[in-house]
């Protein structure tokens, strides 16, 4: 898409302009109306064709704008694919169960506040979704804390740590795959990339809450015993159903293609699932597309382990395709070229770069309140600019995930703040203090672009 040739060349004020508009139809939707994002942006969509309308550019050049757009994410759709086989075939051979299972196992009264931030990033890396672990894990270590006296505001802000690095570091995340995808890098060499900034903030968090954290003898556990039980009687604890996730980190390492990496890591998934559970191939099939369904008869636990399949997918899917499809024409109108163009002189380096483009990505954050908004359009914008400075796309990447993924749930007006509030009872600027994690990922990412470390492109 960055090499989509403009139509039009708007003026700097202009193309300003027609972008904060474009933004302003889909923060006003998503923000105060509550919707999903997809609606906004064919919104901004149909602006944006009659902006180029008055500007007499052929509608079916900028049809093809869209379309050349929405073909730049085809790779990232198949990944997405193979994600939710993925999910699937670590549900019923056991493997996401059994890494809970293990994780429960830390459980400690003593340093309540970084036991909560560790197990929920534990669950966080193992289903890939901040949702899912705040919805569930957190709903949980919230009623412990508020049966204690521990404080609800660094409980809340703990598990957003916990769930918030799982989300950033899984390979299972959407919002990773978007990331690594969208500017053309290996899933496993973003991944090992973030760990740049990801280690440092993670071990700072533990440190910090351990401090933080109550007497042991306020703290009953007794509800993490209760899900381990759960794990337990579904039959999918089994110390062999970790060999799929082994076989991933292996093939990772050595640099696999990452679709191959996760097909192997499926079919072997699939094949433990023979072992331990009486699935037919049609059953299997089924799974696979819609997903593993859960019936422990504990709630939290069900909500936990019901997921995957390729329809689960479908809804991020359709969000990149359109939000593809939307920098597509907008890069075909010339609005991001002229935008850029303006602010030139700010790429007179390295570090003012990376800089620019975590604002970039904070403020889409700050004024869409979308998390996959602000990695999509930050993204597009921002890979040639990168290329231009010899600086290695992963470096972007990662600062799509430091100043976009987690940053969201530190804005109350965006999703992941009113979702976190909802569900966690602690109002957003409240918890925000301490998510500890997600304020010191974009630091570090800020650091590191200024200082050069670990800036060398292997």
């Amino acid at each position: 898409m960055i090499h989509t040739k403009n139509v039009i060349s708007p003026s700097f004020i202009e193309g300003i302009c027609i972008l904060i508009i474009s933004l302003g139809v889909m923060s006003t939707s998503i923000i105060f109306l509550e919707t999903v994002p997809h609606i906004p942006i064919i919104s901004a969509l149909i602006f944006l064709f009659l902006y180029g309308l008055v500007k007499k550019v052929p509608f079916k050049q900028m049809e093809q704008g869209v379309i050349k757009g929405a073909q730049t994410g085809l790779g990232a759709i198949f990944l997405f694919f193979m994600i939710g086989v993925l999910i699937s075939s670590w549900m019923i051979s056991g493997t996401i169960p059994t890494i809970m299972y293990y994780g429960f196992e830390l459980a400690t009264a003593d340093f309540f506040y970084s036991m909560v931030f560790i197990i929920c990033a534990i669950v966080g890396v193992s289903i890939g979704s901040a949702f899912t672990t705040a919805g569930t894990l957190g709903i949980a270590f919230i009623g412990i804390a508020g049966s204690t006296d521990a404080s609800l505001p660094i409980t809340a802000g703990a598990i957003i740590s916990g769930a918030f690095f799982g989300d950033k570091m899984s390979p299972l995340s959407d919002t990773t795959n978007l990331a690594s995808s969208i500017v053309h890098v290996d899933i496993f060499e973003h991944i090992k990339n973030m760990a740049w900034t990801t280690i440092p903030a993670f071990v700072l968090t533990t440190i910090v809450l351990a401090f933080l954290s109550p007497e042991s003898q306020q703290i009953d556990l007794s509800a993490i015993h209760k899900f381990q039980s759960s794990l337990e009687e579904t039959n999918l604890v089994h110390f062999y159903s970790l060999l799929p996730i082994l076989l991933l980190i292996v093939l990772a390492m050595l640099k696999v293609n990452a679709l191959a990496t996760l097909a192997v890591s499926s079919i072997t998934g699939l094949l433990i699932s023979f072992i331990h559970l009486p699935l037919g191939m049609g059953e299997i099939f089924t799974i696979l597309f819609n997903g593993y369904v859960s019936n422990t008869g504990l709630e939290t636990i069900d909500h936990l382990l019901t997921r995957g399949g390729i329809d689960s997918m479908m809804f991020t899917i359709s969000l990149v395709i359109l939000a593809l499809g939307l920098g597509g024409l907008l890069f075909t109108l010339g609005i991001i070229q002229s935008v850029l163009h303006g602010i030139k002189n700010w790429f007179k380096s390295r570090a003012s770069t990376i800089l620019t483009s975590v604002s970039c990505a904070f403020g889409v954050n700050l004024l869409v309140g979308e998390q996959y908004l602000s990695i999509l359009l930050t993204g597009e914008a921002f890979a040639d600019s990168y290329d231009q400075k010899g600086i290695d796309r992963k470096h972007l990447s990662r600062s799509l995930e430091d100043a976009g993924t987690v940053v969201n749930p530190l804005v109350p007006w965006s999703v992941c703040g009113v979702f976190l509030t909802g569900v966690l009872g602690v109002p957003t600027l409240e918890y925000l203090p301490y998510t500890f994690f997600c304020l010191l990922s974009p630091l570090f990412t800020i650091i590191l672009g200024i200082t050069g470390i670990g800036m060398r492109n292997q």
